[in-house]
């Protein structure tokens, strides 16, 4: 960062009165600069820059010759609401916002430019006289207060904590609000999709090679989303793994209101993320603008099932732009939600049926970085493989399993929920009564799922 050595004339009014021995940068803290100019100072002068009503103590001092990806990623107050103004901009999207930093750097350039120069960067005159004007800092100042009434942060283009592969998508987003664990966003990320009305086989699938996926040290992304979202992100945290929820509202809002407890979690043991603005309400509009971002942090996006016009092949087809692996688990040829994901394969995703054929997939040096934490967590006494551990479990309870817990469980099927009046003519010579508790007996040892609608399901 360099200082200019000659102060440059404000943007309006009288010059102001020189201060000696009075540091120029930064500012101090404890004084209270004013938003507004006074109303003494003269509206109209022979100056080529528009009025502001947002008038910064330190604009026209500092030049910016450092890349905006070199920024420190501790933002101060001020800094913070430079960037959340840009963000709230009316018209300014996620690609002129970023020509604007190429050019200008920072966005404290960008308010303190002229009219003139912004629209000489290729943006309209409207767009331009909003920036001009500084009319979005009261909003700013609001996104401020809510950010820390929730524990959220900022994360700009510019910080090193912003994924790498994010920044190189065709339009990142200039800023994300975060909510957990921002440090997830420089690890492996992999994005699982889906559909919002999955069946048992879809719900057993995502939820399996979520956490086996987790477990192996990739970090699970999708977007809350009820269905394969939420069986994604509970899989990779019930194996202990990391999981990052990507939303198409604000972090303070949850969409939908039945993960208000799976929320609650994400931001104390995963990360919760959106280029929204806090408060913003999930139009439909903005999941595909959210899915870019799922597909654009990650290394690949994995289908589990969709339709063949579904979010889940928007997202596909996002990936294969932005040059990912796209990954599908096939599904029965007769069911319209696996439409989605055997027509990828067709295309030429690559087919899944446990999560050793994702990692396979992977870049070498992806491998690599997983391979160097596998070892660490076998050194640190981990164990190192998902069969292990069911292995162990079906040993020491399978032979205390009573008769009729065996016949249920033999009965029941992973792929197809069986109601418990249909199950309960199947298993014969059982009670009702005998039958709930040997369900019941089977779930605490998580070899069976109960689904809404009293429909039970084999764990695969």
């Amino acid at each position: 960062m360099i200082l200019s050595s000659n102060q440059p004339p404000p943007p309006f009014g009288p010059p102001p009165k020189e201060i000696q021995n009075e540091p120029i940068f930064p500012p101090n803290p404890n004084q209270i600069q004013p938003l507004t100019t006074s109303r003494s100072e003269p509206i109209f002068e022979p100056i080529p820059r528009p009025p502001a009503c947002f008038s910064p103590p330190l604009a026209g001092i500092v030049e910016e010759d450092t890349p905006r990806a070199m920024q420190s990623p501790v933002l101060s107050r001020e800094e913070e609401l430079y960037w959340l103004a840009l963000k709230l901009v009316p018209g300014l999207g996620s690609r002129t916002s970023g020509k604007l930093l190429d050019r200008f750097r920072t966005p404290q350039a960008i308010f303190r430019a002229s009219r003139t120069e912004l629209e000489g960067a290729g943006i309209s005159g409207a767009i331009a006289q909003s920036i001009a004007s500084g009319c979005t800092f009261e909003d700013a100042a609001t996104q401020q207060e809510k950010m820390a009434q929730c524990a959220a942060v900022a994360v700009t283009i510019g910080d090193p904590r912003y994924p790498q592969a994010l920044r190189e998508i065709f339009d990142p987003p200039v800023l994300l609000f975060a909510r957990g664990r921002v440090e997830l966003l420089q690890t492996i990320c992999l994005g699982v999709v889906g559909t919002r009305r999955p069946t048992p086989y879809g719900l057993a699938v995502a939820e399996r090679i979520s956490g086996d996926l987790a477990h192996a040290g990739l970090t699970i992304v999708s977007g809350m989303a009820r269905g394969i979202d939420t069986a994604a992100h509970k899989g990779a945290m019930a194996r202990g793994g990391n999981t990052v929820a990507v939303l198409g509202c604000g972090v303070d809002v949850v969409y939908p209101s039945e993960n208000r407890k799976l929320a609650a979690e994400l931001a104390a043991r995963g990360l919760i993320i959106s280029e929204f603005p806090m408060g913003a309400v999930a139009f439909p509009q903005n999941f595909p603008i959210r899915n870019r971002v799922i597909s654009g942090i990650s290394v690949g996006v994995l289908v589990v099932e969709g339709a063949q016009y579904s979010g889940s092949a928007i997202t596909a087809k996002l990936a294969i732009d932005q040059g990912r692996e796209v990954f599908a688990v096939p599904g029965n040829i007769t069911s319209k939600l696996s439409w989605g994901p055997n027509l990828l394969i067709k295309q030429g995703a690559r087919l899944v049926q446990d999560w050793n054929d994702v990692v396979a997939e992977l870049p070498p040096e992806s491998r690599r970085l997983l391979i160097d934490k596998g070892r660490k967590q076998l050194l640190g006494g981990e164990d190192a493989t998902l069969g292990g551990d069911q292995a162990s479990l079906l040993s020491e309870q399978a032979p205390e399993l009573g008769a009729i817990a065996r016949r249920a469980l033999a009965t029941l099927h992973v792929d197809a929920a069986i109601h418990l009046d249909d199950l309960l003519e199947k298993v014969e010579d059982t009670s009702p009564s005998e039958l709930i508790a040997a369900l019941f007996e089977l779930e605490m040892l998580g070899l069976v799922k109960q689904l809404p609608g009293k429909n039970f399901v084999k764990v695969w």
